[in-house]
């Protein structure tokens, strides 16, 4: 599944071709993904102006003149095409720019997602209501997690991956930070103390603004909207790597938390 850095990828891979330009068409190619779209998603995006593009956690946010947001999941097969030669049985969601550009949402396993909301109401979303601070922004620190942490047994990993406490992070992601900060993902998250938060805090934000820089990681069908694919793959520490050597020498473990895999070095990670 494309986790935050394959969206924030996703977005900035849309901006060149979508920002400041006016929709001439949209066109849905089938009746839902996920679930359907929105029944009058046509008759509001057909002459609106792209004001701008953005993300909340995996979610990806296209903005308009009109005071409208088109929210987009990927799911766990999604992609955006920019200018395909030909439409293909997959492509479920396509919209052309007045200039000629055309963008297609392609989802072979359909989990994604395309709603069209009020911006003003973007907070009542019913996905974002609940959502912790974004793991890249100002809100997310040392100080708020440990008040977010307290008193909690469960395990820091599935702590992390609850988007209540922070927004977007993922699997992947949140392996390799815990390994970079060199915490055992058994660890109760009540029990950290306030200086190794704050390594697991910088530990998320490198992971993180290193993934978006390597354009994602690519798993199964994604890839950027250019076509390229990610290749953050091959800096994983742990992730993937089971019976292969950390860097200290000994072998990655793995071991199921929450119906996950969770990745990680039995000496570094303590």
């Amino acid at each position: 599944m494309p986790e935050l850095p394959e969206v924030e990828t996703t977005v900035r891979g849309l901006v060149p071709v979508l920002q400041g330009q006016r929709v001439k068409s949209a066109e849905t190619r089938r009746a839902d993904l996920r679930w359907p779209f929105p029944p009058d998603l046509r008759q509001r995006l057909t002459g609106a102006l792209i004001t701008g593009l953005g993300r909340r956690a995996k979610y990806g946010l296209i903005d308009t003149d009109r005071g409208d947001t088109l929210i987009f999941h990927l799911g766990m097969s999604g992609k955006w095409r920019v200018d395909p030669a030909e439409l293909g049985a997959h492509d479920h969601f396509v919209m052309e720019t007045e200039d000629g550009r055309r963008v297609a949402l392609n989802d072979p396993r359909r989990f994604g997602s395309v709603d069209l909301v009020r911006t003003e109401a973007l907070a009542a979303y019913k996905p974002f209501i609940a959502m912790g601070p974004e793991p890249l922004g100002n809100a997310f620190t040392a100080d708020y997690l440990k008040i977010a942490l307290r008193d909690r047994s469960a395990s820091i990993k599935l702590l992390l991956l609850d988007q209540r406490i922070v927004a977007g992070l993922g699997n992947i992601y949140v392996c390799e930070a815990l390994h970079m900060a060199g915490i055992s993902p058994r660890t109760a998250g009540g029990r950290i103390s306030k200086p190794r938060l704050e390594a697991l805090v910088q530990a998320i934000r490198n992971v993180l603004v290193a993934a978006i820089e390597a354009g994602g990681s690519s798993l199964r069908d994604y890839a950027r909207p250019d076509g390229e694919l990610g290749y953050f793959s091959k800096e994983w520490r742990v992730y993937g790597r089971e019976g292969e050597e950390c860097h200290c020498g000994a072998l990655v473990r793995r071991r199921v938390d929450g119906g996950r895999s969770t990745f990680y070095c039995p000496t570094c990670q303590r």
